[in-house]
């Protein structure tokens, strides 16, 4: 098969990139970054250097392609990012219909059933909107649930203050996800039969645990056992991100999105179809966490 990534050599789509291609498909890796041409090329891949911003680069690229696999990457200058989803929405969908392509599998999030309340997601769920009106295709949506590498965010705290925490509370049981794992998922969608009017969701997870057992496997690997976590309100979570730098929509954004981790709106659609989860648990994730501590 011939399957177009984008998301250049990120923590998903590098060993999405790796594992497709040593099951025999030719591999076209998108990058806005010409320096990662000659990576790209290293694993046996082709670059295809260009912005997802352009129309006409993403129709000329997926022209012939078997399959596509769409992320948003991530832009955090701009200063509305659930628009710069929907656009970015919108150029995939132009550009599918303008190719041809008739397999797609979307880079969503859990939580994207929800339209209001979710911060950051609803992004996601804006570009599911958009993908579901193309019509003629194959698509899934693969919603990853809470990213464990997320936590490295959390080293200065660690360091500076001797705790972990977010405005949620320690005994919410969360379902968090390696990038392998879900480039793993994304692999067996990207690659599977699929009729050109299916439309499907699959959830990606790889362990399901309590921010209290986070902080007690990352204080059991960095040697400080005694490592808790902090539930914050909304405004102290708000407040840390902002003297930090963070922009003040931005810290809106997570502050929403770990609001509805903590009231159990975000979870809601997953724990009523809760996948196979994936090989990556909480204790390994730790060991790398301490690597990089």
């Amino acid at each position: 098969m011939k399957i177009i990534l984008t998301g250049s050599l990120g923590n998903i789509s590098k060993p999405l990139a790796i594992a497709l291609g040593q099951q025999g498909h030719a591999v076209t890796v998108i990058s806005s970054k010409p320096d990662r041409q000659a990576e790209i090329e290293a694993l046996g891949a082709t670059a295809a250097i260009g912005k997802v911003e352009d129309v006409d680069f993403l129709t000329a690229t997926f022209t012939g392609a078997d399959a596509v696999y769409l992320m948003v990457p991530p832009h955090f200058a701009v200063a509305d990012s659930r628009a710069y989803h929907q656009q970015i929405g919108r150029n995939y969908a132009q550009a599918i219909q303008q190719s041809g392509v008739r397999r797609v599998v979307q880079l969503s999030s859990w939580g994207a059933h929800l339209a209001e309340g979710t911060g950051g997601i609803l992004g996601s769920h804006d570009v599911e909107v958009i993908l579901r009106a193309v019509p003629g295709i194959g698509l899934t949506h693969l919603r990853p649930t809470s990213f464990y590498t997320n936590f490295y965010t959390s080293v200065g705290m660690i360091k500076g203050a001797g705790m972990m925490g977010a405005n949620y509370a320690g005994d919410v049981k969360v379902a968090f996800v390696h990038p392998r794992d879900i480039a793993t998922a994304a692999a067996e969608e990207l690659t599977k039969p699929a009729t050109t009017t299916s439309q499907n969701v699959r959830y990606v997870a790889s362990d399901e645990r309590t921010a209290d057992e986070v902080a007690q496997a990352f204080g059991t690997a960095i040697g400080q056992p005694n490592l808790k976590w902090v539930a914050f309100t909304d405004e102290q979570m708000r407040g840390n991100m902002t003297s930090h730098g963070v922009p003040a929509a931005r810290a809106n954004e997570v502050v929403d999105i770990y609001a509805s981790i903590n009231s159990g709106k975000l979870g809601e659609d997953y724990w009523q179809h809760r996948p196979t989860l994936g090989q990556v648990k909480l204790e390994d994730f730790a060991r790398e966490f301490a690597a990089a501590f």
